[in-house]
């Protein structure tokens, strides 16, 4: 059984896949720019607000439903992060330390390990807008108390 499980929120799930969407949505509009700019197979008029509005919509959708497979579980064997790529185990024994970062515009905790390579969790972080998590804090607290409860004496019972 896992001491604890991170996911990102709800609001951060939403912004991250509308990010991705817009993202998708700029190259899709970008491309058929450049279609009617060289009287290439333009699209006709009405496709235009599906290019613009689909793809964000549906990397919304996305990031709401990828959610649960986005995580990081802390148990007995260690650290554990899952993507829906694939996922990674740190035990406890490389892990010295456990730290939040500021990493661009989004704090985000980063492990050290002994090899000298840090691992950054998929959760918690936190930001600004669609990225703040009021809880981010007492997630911190729980995982810095995790991990120095398995390196100077066992889990809490």
């Amino acid at each position: 059984m896992d001491a604890a499980r991170f996911r990102p929120t709800r609001q951060q799930a939403l912004g991250h896949g509308l990010y991705l969407g817009l993202l998708a949505a700029a190259a899709v509009l970008a491309t058929a720019v450049v279609l009617v700019l060289t009287d290439s197979a333009a699209p006709p008029a009405w496709v235009w607000p599906w290019l613009a509005a689909g793809p964000p919509v549906l990397g919304a959708l996305g990031g709401v439903l990828l959610r649960p497979r986005v995580r990081t579980e802390i148990g007995a064997e260690g650290i554990r992060t899952v993507t829906p790529f694939g996922a990674g185990v740190q035990p406890w024994s490389r892990v010295v330390d456990v730290r939040a970062e500021r990493r661009g515009a989004r704090t985000v905790v980063s492990v050290y390990l002994d090899s000298g390579a840090s691992v950054r969790l998929q959760a918690p972080y936190s930001g600004g807008l669609f990225a703040a998590d009021p809880q981010f804090e007492l997630k911190v607290f729980a995982l810095s108390h995790l991990w120095r409860s398995h390196r100077f004496g066992g889990v809490p019972s």
